[in-house]
């Protein structure tokens, strides 16, 4: 603290000693007084942000990855979670794993053997610690302020029953979604492959992903959302990554990407939170999947998110939410992107795969074996799933169900083309 009192007064002293040379407040001296106040603002973010490790990891894409002891993680520094003890497994599994539903035993399946993320190449953090994706100084400074780095913009979920047809041209999201609505949901899975989608400009991204909503579509918005995003913005490259977000009030104040802000709070040692997945499918290639479960707890209340056959990430805690408290009102799987083009012309960002849903297996991305989690605890097939797109011409959405993938469906597209000008 008397460090960054010490800074803030030569900053002010610089100032001050910048208008007396001058006689006068120049254009100068005012960038070099905003410049200084944003760097002291960007490190004591980083400061906030990168918690003491005990081991570092320089992964092949450049990212560096601290394993950072569980209990220092940024999830801590929520004054609700002073004196909070960790919950190191959930109380009950929508799946069994767990013998007779119970935290204390051990999983029946086996782990799967291979973890798709780059870093492991060079290392591994050991059990009691987490992998914590490093935050950069330019990573903070691409966000178009401090306060708003690792958040998504205002109104980015899919509205299936809109009836705003200008709506994508207000905030420039599209979507290409499966949807069920009008009961209580208490989780959601699927097991979606992953693609390396091209992005045009660097303010634009790309994912797919499932969103547990609550509440209504206006300022009180709760979401849950956990997939995998290329966006250059936040990383710095074009990286295929896992990602989750949440939020508790629409995307305004709350909330975050990954371990951005006090939220999520990690139990796993092995998969880090925005770090980059590797490989990633190739068109009329080998596709590459991953599965993704959140579910409440029926117990403790808390909404866990599960990565694979075993790896359980943690929780987001209860009491983040309002509607989520008790359980979601809507589930959607699919594909976003942002298209900020203007003048009524549309990027080629691309969604999935870049290619249209009827092209079909490793041409085309999908979502297979989707289930929702009910009252019961119990994995369930979804009932009266609907789908939604803004533009079908742009980004387009095609159900379908078989014994093999149970409900499923391909979407995505190339965005700008000849029926998408």
């Amino acid at each position: 603290m008397v460090a960054v009192h010490v800074s803030l007064v030569k900053l002010n002293r610089s100032f001050l000693v910048c208008l007396w040379l001058l006689g006068t407040v120049s254009l100068s001296c005012a960038a070099r007084y905003g410049a200084s106040k944003q760097k002291l603002e960007v490190k004591k973010h980083l400061n906030r942000l990168n918690k003491p490790a005990l081991k570092t990891i320089q992964s092949p894409d450049g990212d560096i990855i601290d394993c950072v002891p569980i209990s220092k993680q940024p999830a801590f520094d929520h004054p609700f979670l002073k004196d909070h003890k960790i919950q190191m497994r959930p109380s009950y599994h929508p799946e069994g794993l767990f013998d007779d539903n119970k935290a204390s035993a051990k999983p029946k399946e086996k782990k799967e053997t291979h973890i798709p993320q780059l870093w492991h190449r060079y290392g591994k953090c050991s059990e009691g610690t987490i992998p914590m994706r490093r935050t950069k100084e330019d990573d903070v400074l691409r966000a178009s302020s401090v306060k708003r780095y690792g958040k998504k913009k205002h109104r980015t979920v899919p509205i299936p029953k809109s009836a705003e047809p200008d709506l994508i041209n207000q905030n420039g999201h599209q979507h290409a979604i499966a949807y069920v609505e009008g009961d209580k949901y208490y989780g959601a899975k699927a097991t979606l492959n992953v693609w390396e989608p091209k992005i045009q400009h660097a303010n634009e991204f790309s994912l797919s992903q499932i969103w547990l909503l609550g509440g209504s579509f206006g300022q009180d918005l709760n979401s849950i959302e956990a997939g995998w995003q290329v966006s250059p913005d936040l990383y710095g490259d074009n990286n295929t990554r896992l990602f989750t977000y949440w939020t508790s009030d629409a995307y305004q104040a709350t909330g975050c990407y990954n371990l951005l802000c006090s939220g999520f709070i990690q139990i796993n040692s092995d998969i880090a939170m925005g770090a980059s997945i590797s490989p990633v499918s190739g068109y009329r290639n080998s596709q590459y999947d991953i599965s993704i479960l959140i579910w409440k707890d029926p117990k403790e209340g808390h909404w866990w998110m599960q990565f694979g056959n075993g790896y359980v990430l943690g929780y987001w805690p209860s009491f983040l939410f309002s509607y989520l408290t008790e359980s979601a009102s809507m589930i959607e799987w699919g594909g976003e992107v942002v298209n900020s083009q203007s003048g009524g012309h549309h990027t080629w960002t691309q969604m999935g795969s870049g290619h249209f849903p009827e092209e079909g297996f490793s041409k085309a991305s999908y979502f297979r074996n989707i289930q929702v989690v009910d009252s019961s605890n119990n994995l369930k097939a979804p009932k009266r799933m609907g789908t939604f797109t803004e533009k079908s011409n742009c980004y387009d959405v095609q159900t379908g169900s078989n014994d093999d993938w149970g409900h499923f469906f391909y979407y995505g597209g190339p965005g700008k083309n000849k029926n998408c000008p």
